[in-house]
């Protein structure tokens, strides 16, 4: 059995120097090469970082009279939300990825976060596989774990450019007995209120 969480970080201001080639932007009258020369120690400032955990799917109740070596949770989507990583206010010279990469950068995630490519939408086709030995009641969910912050740009004498982030740092999916002490993911205990049956250890203080 497995569930896949998410690590946490203080939220704050913090001004992060941005490598060359990830943003630039333009000087007035200077040249091209000039300007970016200017931007080219340029930082980001972030501020109000949030971590939110969404649920996004949900297995009917599970449960095994007898033990059982295989089983395959179908998990039924919550609700019709698509996710989009998007920035706005993006730098001029810079993109909406490199921006990303830059919270990334200041996140220190082990994978990087999701870029505007990227899309999690609904899927009547998730499934989590166990090949374990299950006997009794157990409960299996999928998640999202959204990041999103606000940033300001500061570079060289250029009025400061302002946006926010709105990303995710990981999706997985978990499965576990509902006789166990209750999980550490938020959304895993939201799965356990509304799938084990009354009075499971997996619901105790969920």
């Amino acid at each position: 059995m497995r569930v896949f969480g998410r690590g946490t970080w203080p939220a704050g201001l913090v001004a992060v120097t941005v490598a060359a080639g990830l943003t630039a932007c333009t000087g007035g009258g200077k040249s091209v090469d000039e300007g970016a020369k200017a931007c080219s120690k340029g930082t980001y400032t972030w501020a109000g970082i949030r971590h939110t955990e969404k649920l996004t799917a949900l297995a009917d109740p599970i449960s095994f009279a007898k033990k059982t070596e295989h089983y395959s949770a179908h998990l039924k989507p919550v609700g019709d939300t698509v996710y989009r990583p998007k920035v706005t206010g993006v730098p001029a010279g810079a993109t909406a990825t490199g921006v990303i990469k830059v919270l990334g950068a200041h996140l220190k995630v082990e994978e990087p976060l999701a870029d505007p490519s990227e899309v999690e939408r609904p899927s009547e086709d998730e499934y989590f596989e166990t090949t374990e030995d299950l006997e009794g009641a157990y409960y299996s969910w999928a998640y999202i774990s959204l990041v999103d912050a606000d940033f300001t740009y500061t570079c060289g004498s250029e009025q400061p450019v302002k946006g926010h982030v709105l990303t995710w740092e990981t999706t997985g999916s978990g499965f576990l007995p509902c006789d166990s002490d209750p999980t550490d993911v938020a959304t895993g205990r939201t799965a356990a209120r509304e799938t084990c049956p009354d009075g499971s250890k997996a619901t105790k203080g969920a």
